[in-house]
């Protein structure tokens, strides 16, 4: 995942990591991937020597010196591969680990679980309210009619998951 949204950025133009870092964070692309700043640098100095982007230029702020990357053709080329390989992927899966700590929830007290739930609980609240809100304030720049279903299924997603903690909190409380 790392590696396609950095080519991607590439793709627009030669960039160092730290713009490429900010401009992550300013989509709020964070919020959604897993892209973190270190993997960031990592992934960078592994596609150069992979040979899937060039330092173009480096250029000197105080005493930091940055390197400014571009794609290569192989860069493009995994691009476009990756692009083909994510899209027949499912959009979501039933794997995971929350599921898998239900089979043993009763292991510890029912209070403390209750407690974890409902903490849980408030974070997808608060992330659907992340993305009603991002979803608003993209849409006064114009989203595409992808983007938007891209918006409104990760709403749906969250309201079922919020639907499925009280479920889950209710049936423990029992």
């Amino acid at each position: 995942m790392t590696n396609l949204i950095l080519l991607s950025f590439l793709r627009e133009r030669p960039m160092h990591g730290y713009e490429i870092q900010q401009l992550i964070q300013a989509s709020r692309m964070d919020l959604w991937t897993n892209v973190l700043s270190g993997s960031i640098y990592y992934a960078l100095n592994k596609m150069e020597h992979d040979g899937l982007i060039a330092a173009a230029a480096e250029e000197r702020t105080g005493a930091r010196l940055r390197k400014i990357y571009s794609i290569t053709d192989a860069g493009e080329q995994l691009f476009q591969k990756m692009i083909r390989d994510t899209l027949t992927l499912p959009p979501h899966t039933v794997k995971s680990d929350f599921s898998l700590g239900l089979v043993w929830i009763e292991s510890i007290p029912k209070q403390e679980a209750v407690e974890l739930l409902q903490q849980n609980l408030k974070q997808v609240e608060e992330s659907l309210a992340q993305w009603h809100a991002g979803k608003e304030i993209k849409g006064q720049y114009g989203l595409s009619k992808i983007a938007m279903a891209t918006f409104d299924n990760a709403i749906s997603i969250l309201e079922q998951d919020i639907i499925f903690l009280n479920k889950i909190i209710a049936l423990v409380q029992e």
